[in-house]
């Protein structure tokens, strides 16, 4: 029997400059964060809520979606909309506590315990033991390949394909996908198959210098593009371009998300110049606040190649991702593949499979979604919205700085036990931006909050 759902004391101000849908959308999240709603409790259908409020239905259902997208709501089949379970199950007898974070020592050889604010590092030390056991029991019960497929397991590619599907809106089959070892991988193999010494690639400057790393071992000349607030510049981006690595979903490092006009027109350039567009579906897993927005692949499959990993979403240990592109190109690539003896684990592949089919990765998204929203919160909050940016996505924001203020500041922060990243790493070329990159994945909830509070107090 479904059960009955909770009387919501939420109300919204007409007055207010505000959407109605963001206010209750608001007022909906701030009572799950305060405990008001609990894991599990029915929420009011989205007729009942409307008519309570007095708003629209289409208000309602705006509202619900955002938090379905943002993890904490999720649908029982005919049942209804719940608040979703964040808790982490474990199995009959063992410990309920999860195991400390490694802790980063001074670099100097102090040896002193350090909180580490850099990006780049997801949290994984909550995850669903039984689901993680139950998953790698069922890859070890396969016997091993002989002649195992470049492109990855059959199996794989199917769940991955409903993946994409259902989370990214792209209606994709198992011939669009390859099964990687992550970004960097199929960045590589991409870069092996299309560039030849000379040939000239995009990336944004600032941004993911694995890439240029990768383009510039294949041989490519690296052109920096510049990126502003919303992600990579289009206008006047050159025409002679092989290839462009963007990540359109959230810019890194500056953290901008593209807009749907400005992806128009990147793809309207690549379709007049021939080139391919790497899309990095970097933090796309990750929104708060914010509506997902399309991926450039589902805009243009026959342009763009899109690259996702599960180092964020799971752990970067597990050494799996995924690139989808049209069925030529993949299989193009499986060629290239071939020719470096390249390989994804086979039982990676298997227990990643166990954990779509399962549906344990979804919940595990939606549990780290949550606690990744606090941490988040807790960077707003002790630094002031107005100082970051960046941080409608992801697991790191921006604080700009005088050029002058940064080295200082980064080393007065490690005498004091917090280790910080500047955006000069991010640069090729000249730097045209200052400031912090502040990741918020890897230390605990309480060191992130004591790590923020120094840099704020520095920072003045």
């Amino acid at each position: 029997m479904p059960r009955p759902s909770v009387d919501l004391p939420v109300s919204v101000d007409r007055e207010a400059g505000t959407a109605l849908a963001v206010q209750l959308g608001d007022r909906l999240r701030d009572a799950m964060r305060g405990g008001a709603l609990s894991s599990g409790e029915r929420l009011p259908s989205t007729r009942s809520l409307a008519r309570q409020l007095a708003v629209s239905r289409t208000v309602v259902t705006e509202a619900y979606q955002q938090l379905y997208a943002e993890g904490w709501l999720e649908g029982r089949h005919g049942s209804g909309t719940y608040v979703a379970d964040m808790t982490v199950p474990v199995e009959p007898g063992a410990p309920v506590p999860a195991a400390p974070a490694p802790v980063p020592v001074d670099g100097h050889g102090s040896g002193r315990r350090m909180i580490d604010l850099r990006p780049g590092q997801p949290w994984v030390h909550d995850y669903d033991r039984a689901a993680w056991r139950r998953a790698w029991r069922g890859a070890a019960g396969l016997p091993p390949a002989s002649d195992p497929d470049p492109r990855g397991l059959p199996r794989l590619r199917a769940a991955l394909a409903e993946h994409l599907r259902r989370t990214r809106a792209i209606p994709v089959g198992p011939e669009n996908i390859m099964v990687t070892r992550g970004t960097g991988n199929g960045l590589d193999l991409v870069a092996a198959t299309l560039l030849r010494p000379g040939d000239r690639a995009g990336v944004e400057e600032p941004g993911y210098r694995v890439a240029r790393n990768v383009f510039a071992g294949r041989g490519a000349e690296l052109v920096p593009c510049p990126v502003d607030e919303d992600g990579v510049v289009v206008d006047g981006l050159p025409d002679d371009l092989r290839v462009l690595y963007t990540t359109p979903a959230h810019q890194y490092p500056l953290g901008g998300r593209l807009p749907i006009p400005r992806r128009e027109r990147l793809l309207a350039w690549a379709r007049r110049t021939g080139a391919i567009v790497v899309e990095d579906d970097y933090d796309a897993e990750f929104r708060y606040d914010v509506a997902p927005l399309p991926a450039l692949h589902g805009l243009d499959p026959g342009r763009v190649v899109l690259l996702g990993s599960l180092s964020k979403a799971l752990s970067p240990d597990i050494g799996v991702g995924w690139l989808v592109a049209r069925p030529s190109f993949v299989e193009a690539l499986a060629v290239t593949r071939d020719a470096l003896a390249d390989r994804t684990s086979g039982p990676a592949q298997q227990a990643v499979a166990v954990l779509l089919e399962k549906g344990d990765l979804d919940r595990h998204l939606r549990r780290t979604r949550l606690e990744y929203a606090r941490r988040r919160a807790v960077v707003v909050d002790v630094l002031g919205s107005g100082r970051v940016t960046g941080d409608t996505a992801g697991l790191h924001v921006m604080v700009e700085l005088p050029e002058d203020a940064v080295e200082p500041l980064v080393e007065a922060a490690r005498a004091r036990g917090v280790l910080l990243d500047s955006m000069a790493r991010h640069y090729h070329g000249p730097r045209l931006r200052h400031g912090l990159v502040i990741g918020y994945g890897s230390a605990s909830r309480a060191d992130l909050r004591r790590g923020v509070s120094v840099v704020a107090e520095l920072i003045g």
